[in-house]
């Protein structure tokens, strides 16, 4: 039997981690009753290497979560090519020989959740938040061939600010996805600062959050006949993809 028994989160207030319950009950129905997954809810990211120290041979692997995506790849050995590309990881595989390989599942997750929802109009997209998870949905819409805008409350290049939001952009990105975590239980009265009296029929709305499973965001746009979807179904689907890394080593590119 494979001495690689455990498994985990990493992340920072992760209590509520959808991850935990969902490979918990996974290995119960699967049989595996000798693996466990933990959450490594640490306050720095300094902190990563002492959860590893000596202990490598334990592990199988690692999700990542807010607010590591993007400082955790310092202390992997390689990346894979699209988490490279991203810039973002959210799986950790522990190889046989003690290497840390980080790649990015969050892309399959969310191309697989939204792809069903899109029409034609489809074509262009405002991604709400610049942290890691907002790399992930960028680089999948670039995939499927949507144009897209970050929203920040800080201006550059890339990015439109909160406050210039108005008609004119509102309908002509018919996608809008929250990445950031506003509205995420408890505060489940809040909202991403936009104009939602600009919200069509047109419009299809996804958030990341999948708890509550209707944020105010996604009530905003239900109410103007706009499609809606939280993350649940991207969660689900890239937790699998974890697993299939971690059982079955991918080419490193």
């Amino acid at each position: 039997m494979s001495s690689r028994t455990k498994y985990g989160l990493l992340g920072k207030d992760i209590a509520y981690s959808f991850s935990k319950k969902y490979f918990t009950e996974k290995f119960q129905k699967l049989g595996l009753t000798n693996l466990k997954y933990v959450n490594f809810d640490i306050p720095e990211i300094e902190e990563f290497p002492f959860l590893t120290y000596h202990k490598e041979d334990e592990f199988g692997g690692m999700n990542v979560t807010i607010p590591y995506k993007e400082k955790v790849i310092k202390y992997l050995d390689a990346l894979d090519k699209d988490a490279k590309e991203i810039g973002a990881v959210n799986t950790i595989k522990f190889t046989d020989d003690n290497r840390l390989i980080g790649y990015n599942t969050d892309t399959y997750g969310f191309q697989n959740s939204i792809s069903p929802l899109l029409k034609k109009h489809h074509t262009k997209a405002l991604i709400l938040g610049t942290g890691g998870a907002s790399k992930a949905i960028a680089f999948s819409l670039k995939k499927l061939k949507i144009e897209y805008k970050y929203v920040s409350r800080r201006l550059n290049d890339d990015n439109y600010l909160y406050s210039v939001l108005n008609e004119e952009i509102m309908t002509n990105y018919t996608i809008i996805i929250n990445c950031s975590p506003v509205g995420t239980f408890p505060n489940v009265d809040e909202a991403p600062a936009i104009p939602y009296e600009f919200i069509t029929e047109k419009h299809l709305l996804f958030d990341l959050i999948y708890n509550p499973s209707e944020t105010k965001f996604l009530q905003e746009g239900k109410k103007r006949g706009a499609s809606i979807i939280n993350g649940l179904k991207m969660l689900e689907l890239q937790a699998e993809k974890s697993w299939e890394i971690w059982n079955n080593l991918k080419a490193v590119t």
